[in-house]
């Protein structure tokens, strides 16, 4: 009689990913769309052979595309490296453009205290050049841009308003509808084309309308890595007769707005992902609400002190960003990947920084440094199982770091 070896090791739960307003998979099917333009249709768009005018046929109708799912015109996309050039291009390309025509009045920036670092160090740069004054309009409690406070900021020579969609950390969903109202209104009194209103949408695409018609800027961000499409690849919208300069200058790409050869099978796989997204988004959107309220009511039922930065309702159905006291930030997150479950202690773009996240600091709800920030940002691969599993191992985690430290 053989000799049976009976386990009682715990059944290991797979690895569960939920980091991505920091980044998303790349679908199955877009990669596909891709593959080939890293191999047969290599050629540069610019060429004036058969196989050039193929693939710049093809980078045509990508581009015809995501105008079309964002109700824009087709030469009112400017395809870039990703959603920081994008922002970068739409801060200090209006700027200079300003300033190249009306070298005697120095332009006026308008932007919140919560945007998007692409953004906020664009502007700081164009201040300490002495390029550009910016006002950084603060946000309530809840992370959320109140539209008079725009309205109050708003100088004669301001050129720009660059307010986030939705906000990369707290998740908190801004009033661009009624931004947008309050500067066309600002125009219409003046006469001038200015302010220009622009957005970053990265977080927002997947969940979001993004008709830039129906929102009424004139500018707007998105990039790939956050809809299950490429990364190193994105796009900005710019209204037609809207003048900024380019940041990169050459071949005259892009309309002129940004030169070198294009990213061809980024392009193509950011066209396909975007697709992809508008079709789903609303289902998405509805499912992944249920799970994001889930975690949040099982985390706040289990772990003592908890606090929920953010607006409970006006923030993106993936959001759930937690303050902990008494418990430090990375901590958690390395105890967290230890028990197979990846997020973040702040947004990704300052994770090397050690500094307090400035979102959380604007809120001004948390007041205490010994209080931890978690992040949990779910996807389409999240369900009801990997939930209940996070709620659980967090408390664990939580209850085991708090007991060490007294």
């Amino acid at each position: 009689m053989k000799n049976t070896i009976v386990s009682h090791r715990k059944k290991i739960h797979p690895r569960i990913y939920l980091d991505h307003a920091a980044t998303t998979p790349v679908e199955k099917k877009v990669y596909r769309k891709m593959e080939r333009f890293f191999t047969d249709n290599f050629y540069n768009p610019s060429a004036l052979y058969h196989e050039g005018v193929m693939t710049r046929r093809a980078l045509r109708d990508a581009r015809e595309h995501v105008a079309g799912l964002i109700g824009a015109l087709v030469d009112e996309i400017c395809f870039t490296s990703g959603g920081t050039e994008s922002d970068n291009l739409a801060v200090v390309g209006t700027v200079r453009a300003f300033r190249r025509a009306n070298n005697q009045v120095k332009p006026h920036i308008v932007t919140s205290a919560i945007e998007h670092p692409a953004i906020l160090a664009s502007c700081r740069a164009l201040e300490e050049a002495g390029e550009a004054d910016v006002t950084y309009v603060g946000v309530s409690a809840s992370g959320i841009v109140d539209p008079k406070d725009v309205r109050d900021a708003l100088r004669k020579n301001t050129v720009l308003v660059s307010i986030m969609h939705a906000n990369n950390e707290i998740g908190t969903i801004q009033p661009l509808r009624a931004i947008a109202a309050i500067i066309r209104a600002r125009r219409k009194d003046t006469g001038s084309p200015y302010p220009y209103f622009h957005t970053d949408a990265c977080q927002s695409a997947n969940y979001l309308d993004t008709n830039v018609l129906r929102l009424g800027v004139d500018m707007m961000t998105l990039n790939g890595s956050k809809i299950y499409g490429p990364k190193g690849v994105g796009f900005l919208y710019v209204k037609r007769d809207i003048s900024i300069d380019p940041l990169a200058r050459g071949g005259g790409q892009e309309f002129g707005l940004r030169a070198g050869t294009e990213n061809v099978p980024g392009i193509i796989g950011l066209a396909e992902a975007l697709a992809i997204t508008e079709h789903m988004k609303e289902k998405e959107a509805e499912r992944l609400l249920v799970l994001r309220d889930r975690l949040i009511d099982r985390i706040c039922a289990t772990i003592p002190g908890v606090f929920l930065n953010g607006d409970p309702k006006e923030r993106l159905p993936n959001n759930v960003n937690l303050s902990i006291p008494r418990v430090e930030s990375e901590q958690m997150v390395i105890e967290l990947d230890a028990h197979g479950v990846a997020c973040s202690a702040r947004s990704a773009c300052k994770s090397a920084d050690e500094g307090a996240s400035h979102v959380i600091m604007a809120l001004g709800t948390v007041t205490d440094e010994t209080t931890g920030i978690i992040r949990f940002t779910l996807g389409r691969s999240t369900r009801k199982a990997d939930v209940d599993h996070v709620a659980e191992v967090f408390s664990a985690v939580v209850q085991k770091i708090t007991e060490a430290t007294l």
